[in-house]
């Protein structure tokens, strides 16, 4: 049975990994919650930017494979195996959540993109971005707009 796509990281992660991920992210929810407004957009900037897991294991894969072709073509064709195994690798972990890099990136400090978002989310409460929300029924299109809309701030 293959792992949920938001779960399939973090179940295939050292606990003591995830759990230090976990601490990171309260403390910096609770630091911009103590610093006021201007730190929680600030905070809120920098997760716009931030890396997640994936977007970092397919920018160093492809990275890997254009030099294993490179390589192969005008080196040696015995490079030529590097984007087959890059290749693998980036299926067994679609499919698992797992390959090679994901403990070191991990252990980096990677999140994945629902950690990312998780703090997000707890920002933007702080901010007051989904008071609005209590009175919103999603019974019509204009509820569900002004609520998807109170989302994406």
């Amino acid at each position: 049975m293959l792992p949920a796509t938001t779960e399939r990281v973090a179940v295939n992660t050292d606990e003591e990994v995830n759990e230090r991920i976990r601490r990171r992210t309260e403390q910096s929810v609770a630091l911009c919650a103590a610093a006021g407004p201007e730190a929680i957009e600030r905070r809120l900037a920098e997760l716009d930017r931030e890396w997640d897991i994936e977007r970092t294991l397919e920018a160093n894969a492809a990275s890997l494979a254009l030099i294993g072709l490179g390589l192969g073509s005008f080196v040696d064709r015995r490079f030529l195996a590097l984007p087959a195994v890059v290749a693998g690798f980036l299926l067994q972990h679609a499919l698992q959540g797992w390959c090679p890099p994901v403990p070191i990136l991990r252990r980096l400090g990677f999140r994945t993109q629902s950690e990312i978002d998780e703090e997000r989310y707890a920002l933007k409460a702080l901010r007051g971005d989904f008071k609005d929300t209590e009175a919103v029924t999603a019974s019509s299109t204009d509820n569900v707009r002004r609520l998807l809309s109170i989302v994406r701030r």
